[in-house]
């Protein structure tokens, strides 16, 4: 009687099957079938000599045949896990004498070569668990019908799958080099320069390589499927992949991927009606994680990176050709730490000079020798508004916009020490003028009024005169007031090139000075001075200006003006 396990492998397999290998792969069809992934797409056959995908539910074991037809037949198997570990094992099953015969010779359709079913039982050759690329390779393999069983017991995933019976003509994957390490050359804030040593497949044996390189922050990838699944990760949404018996019942072949034959129509229960098509999945790319493939470059500088941030860079080997891959030895390293802006010391008392770029920002220190009550930071913004933000012990206490002239005043804490954020504006640079004390009554800035425009009374122009106005104070302060010829075409562009309030009277030529005079009023709305400018040029304009001189010799220019003398008079 023949054995119950031969009698199996005999429904399982048609005799012609074995008259060539399972699938084809010397003929012009084979060729085809591999381009063609709908071929292999969820079916049970691993052709011979081609890597091809798969996707795994979790907790449900997956079987993948293939037959050896000889034996001392060179045997190459690969699996490469792709987001999740895995267990598998490679087991072998005899074939049966009389399904070795002679056959016709003609290739068959590969619809006819696939299996439809396996027997239990078979020798265990190989197994792992794990997440690494893994191989099963053997010189002289028996004949036989081998089984390649697969389970993700931590989630569904994706795996790589690849076999040969003739390894060493393939070489399916791209080899490495004898020091497969990866080196960071150059290492800044937010780049970093990569370089490894070329894959011997491009630079001896001539195969069309490219090479991808992978960074991102949480570890290294031992492929470059692994690191792909990685990059689209998005767990808001995962495609939902048909499951027996919810989507289709146990009779209903042609969901496996292969089509029904007429005599299997019928049998079983009906299968439900195919889900409703949801959303189309569109992986949304991890932010902190980026992949590029440079060609066949061995130099790649990464860029856009974060300071002071530790970063894992992969480069893969690609086939260009078939697809397959080989990672180097992955590697990581820290970015260099943001450059800590330099801190301008302020002393108690004396004017310091600061200068923001546009958008920029400049960080001051200052830290009284003594106690101290109060603590006052006087504020010339000699352009534009500045933002000025205190923090006193690393506390911020204060935050404001400066405008001109600006007197920010704390109460002053015991070995307190403070530090002051300034930030540019956004139209252009900003110069001023800081004081910082703890004895604001004896050195600070003048005072000015709210309004620092300069008036000119038009009636009463003159051909040689021009008559002004401006504000004051109710404290005694020194005025001066320079005069300056101007082009007609004088215009606001220029005048704000020369509105910086802090150049003072030291920068004017002696023969611009009109005059200078003492005023103030204890009565604000009496605060008023007029000027008669003489000796002028009839039909000429001229730019006027007025600083204002504090007691400590600070001084502050009004906002120019300009007037144009009478042509005629």
């Amino acid at each position: 009687m023949v054995p119950l396990q031969w009698c199996l492998l005999w429904l399982l397999f048609p005799l012609s099957s074995w008259t060539q290998k399972f699938p084809t792969r010397d003929e012009e069809l084979f060729q085809m079938q591999i381009r063609d992934k709908a071929f292999f797409h969820d079916s049970s056959v691993i052709p011979d000599g081609a890597e091809i995908s798969s996707y795994l539910f979790r907790d449900t074991p997956k079987r993948y045949f293939f037959v050896v037809e000889e034996d001392n037949t060179p045997l190459s198997v690969t699996v490469t896990p792709c987001d999740a570990p895995l267990e598998w094992q490679l087991s072998l099953q005899e074939l049966p004498e009389d399904a070795s015969g002679e056959g016709s010779g003609a290739p068959e359709p590969l619809e006819q070569q696939r299996p439809r079913g396996t027997a239990a039982g078979g020798a265990a050759l190989f197994s792992y668990r794990g997440n690494a690329v893994e191989s099963f390779a053997a010189s002289s393999a028996p004949s036989g019908l081998y089984q390649l069983e697969l389970l993700s017991t931590e989630k569904d995933t994706r795996v790589q799958l690849y076999a040969s019976t003739t390894p060493e003509s393939d070489q399916p994957y791209p080899e490495l080099p004898s020091d497969p390490r990866v080196d960071v050359t150059a290492l800044g804030r937010t780049t970093a320069t990569l370089a490894w040593k070329p894959s011997p497949s491009a630079s001896l044996l001539g195969q069309p390589v490219r090479y991808c390189v992978v960074v991102n922050r949480e570890h290294n990838f031992k492929s470059l499927c692994a690191a792909e699944a990685a990059l689209s990760v998005d767990d808001a949404f995962v495609p939902a992949a048909p499951r027996p018996g919810l989507h289709f019942s146990a009779f209903d072949f042609a969901h496996f991927g292969f089509a029904a034959d007429g005599a299997g129509r019928g049998r079983g229960p009906p299968s439900p009606p195919a889900p409703k098509a949801g959303r189309p999945a569109q992986p949304r790319p991890r932010a902190d994680a980026q992949k590029v493939c440079i060609g066949s470059k061995n130099v790649f500088t990464v860029s856009d990176l974060k300071p002071d941030t530790q970063y894992y860079f992969d480069v893969f080997v690609a086939n260009s050709r078939s697809n397959t891959s080989t990672a180097y030895v992955g590697t990581f390293a820290r970015t260099r730490e943001e450059a800590r802006p330099k801190t301008l010391e302020l002393k108690d008392g004396r004017v310091a000079d600061v200068f923001v770029k546009r958008r920029g920002a400049k960080f001051l220190r200052f830290a009284p020798a003594a106690s101290h009550q109060k603590v006052t930071f006087f504020v010339h913004s000699c352009l534009d508004a500045v933002q000025i933000q205190v923090r006193r012990d690393g506390k911020l206490v204060l935050s404001q916009n400066v405008e001109g002239i600006g007197q920010l005043q704390l109460r002053g804490k015991p070995k307190a020490k403070y530090v002051l954020r300034l930030r540019g504006s956004k139209k252009g640079a900003s110069l001023l003028k800081i004081l910082a004390t703890t004895r604001p009554s004896k050195q600070s800035f003048p005072s000015l009024p709210e309004d620092t425009r300069i008036k000119a009374f038009d009636k009463l122009r003159t051909c040689s005169s021009a008559t002004v106005a401006w504000l004051g104070t109710q404290e005694r302060n020194k005025f001066c007031i320079y005069k300056k010829e101007v082009d007609d075409q004088y215009d606001e562009d220029q005048k704000r090139r020369e509105q910086n309030q802090c150049l003072g009277p030291d920068t004017r030529k002696k023969s611009e000075k009109v005059l200078c005079k003492y005023f103030h009023s204890q009565s604000l709305q009496k605060a008023v001075t007029t000027e008669t400018i003489k000796g002028l040029q009839p039909g000429k304009a001229y730019l006027l200006d007025v600083y204002v001189i504090g007691h400590g010799g600070h001084s502050v220019k009004y906002q120019s003006k300009v007037v144009k003398t009478r042509k005629f008079c």
